[in-house]
């Protein structure tokens, strides 16, 4: 179907459903590698004013990627709430941008929060399109998401912080090392998270085992990752290994998700074998998933009906519905993380974190943001601060720190665990609850809540210090 508009006596048509959405998203260094793009601001312009008079009900009748030939698309549909969506059924995607905006600022939290499985990820894409960032900002806020494993995550006035001792050989002393930096500067309430250095079970089981041994031994209300194949993890669980999350990278495409080595069918056993060890306290949340913009494009899976490229936030939405269906405790996009080729300055990393926590959020998903960038790109700490302080404005779930702001296994930038107490102290924010009990226990924290400046003597850096000894 051609879907055409006039504006200033010039005449756009978009061919498809997947060329509309394309044309109308905000520009990025991806989509024009991908030639899908806008090629003026103008046409951007004429597409949103078309996609905003699109019938929500279209993107339940009309694929960008076909529904015989992918999984994903078949999961959306087949899953889709028509209960759930009834209540915005009749809207087209600009009045669902209206009512969004009136309901976040009436403060009906409920109203946004109840349409996450009426909503299709091409529906949730369509919106932020339109949407300026203090919008994304505005309704992320209202989408009210808590899941929990042994902390609790997702509630108001909370932000939590994934505590990442990367190592570029996973020495065990240098891991541990981290992780004690991390606590004491009070992260590490989302995940002790640790991207290997080698994925091998046998690697696996060893730093599982070294996490695993931290936490029980100073009673950490939080939970361990390491950030393996699904497949090794799968061989971890069958080796006894004490496994709390099941991850794995996915994307909007059964074609990138096989470039992945993942279909829908093994991260079904994964967690199912995870749920089964019943490693929880206040919740059953047990598997994590990382996305990112751009990851389709880089596996030349980005391609939808009649081989027309997708866009690569389109394409991100859809990863959202992988995640979705297997009830994750943890979501994060790693915004900048591919580089430049996808997101080229710290303009187009910032719209898209804020994007992919907006989209994320309003699919019902638990949403962190790994704010991120590779060093050849055109971003910096200040681009990087700008966007930490949006998203704690807008309740995200949860941000990601490494040591001095430096992954040194992974060659990129990050947030540091000081960026994560300086969010928290500028918006007024916390920790989740059981983790800042466990602070205030260990004498960590001041009686305001703020991380206490400790001394050599201090019983509970003595403590934590000797884990990193021992």
């Amino acid at each position: 179907m051609i879907r055409r508009t006039t504006l200033s006596g010039h005449t756009f048509e978009f061919p498809s459903l997947s060329d509309l959405l394309a044309k109308a998203t905000p520009a990025r260094s991806g989509d024009v590698l991908a030639g899908c793009a806008a090629a003026s601001a103008a046409q951007r312009v004429a597409a949103q004013t078309v996609l905003a008079d699109l019938p929500l009900a279209t993107f339940l009748e009309e694929q960008v990627v076909g529904y015989e030939e992918d999984d994903v698309t078949r999961l959306i549909l087949d899953t889709h709430d028509r209960a759930a969506f009834a209540p915005v059924a009749s809207l087209t995607v600009g009045e669902l941008r209206d009512r969004l905006l009136a309901w976040a600022a009436a403060g009906d939290e409920a109203s946004i929060s109840g349409l996450a499985k009426g909503l299709t990820p091409e529906m949730v894409a369509a919106v932020s399109k339109l949407m300026r960032n203090a919008d994304l900002v505005a309704v992320g806020r209202r989408a009210r998401v808590v899941t929990g494993l042994r902390s609790t995550l997702g509630l108001p006035g909370r932000l939590a912080s994934r505590l990442q001792p990367n190592h570029p050989t996973d020495d065990p002393l240098g891991v541990t090392a981290s992780i004690v930096d991390g606590l004491l500067q009070g992260s590490g309430d989302a995940v002790i998270g640790i991207n290997p250095a080698t994925d091998s079970p046998g690697q696996t089981i060893a730093l599982l085992e070294l996490v695993d041994a931290v936490i029980r031994r100073y009673d950490i209300p939080t939970q361990s990752c390491v950030l393996a194949h699904v497949t090794t993890t799968l061989r971890a669980l069958e080796k006894g290994a004490p496994v709390d999350l099941v991850f794995q990278s996915v994307a909007g495409t059964q074609e990138a998700n096989r470039g992945f080595g993942v279909t829908l069918e093994l991260l079904a056993e994964a967690r199912a074998g995870a749920l089964e060890l019943g490693r929880g306290t206040v919740g059953r949340n047990v598997t994590y998933f990382e996305t990112g913009q751009g990851s389709a494009l880089s596996a030349d899976a980005h391609r939808g009906v009649d081989g027309r490229p997708v866009d690569q936030q389109t394409l991100e939405c859809r990863a959202y519905a992988v995640a979705r269906h297997f009830e994750p405790l943890l979501v994060n996009t790693v915004v900048g993380f591919i580089g430049p080729e996808y997101l080229y300055d710290g303009k187009q990393v910032a719209r898209a974190g804020l994007e992919d926590h907006f989209c994320g959020k309003l699919l019902g998903l638990p949403m962190g943001v790994d704010v991120c960038y590779t060093n050849h790109a055109e971003v910096d700490g200040d681009d990087t601060d700008s966007l930490m302080l949006l998203l704690g404005a807008a309740g995200c779930s949860f941000l990601i720190a490494v040591p001095g702001s430096d992954d040194v296994m992974l060659h990129y930038q990050s947030l540091s665990f000081s960026d994560v107490l300086t969010a928290r102290q500028v918006l007024g924010l916390r920790p989740a609850p059981e983790f800042e009990e466990w602070l205030a226990r260990m004498d960590l924290v001041d009686d305001d809540g703020r991380v206490r400046e400790l001394t050599a003597d201090a019983p509970a850096a003595r403590a934590l210090l000797a884990a990193a000894r021992s």
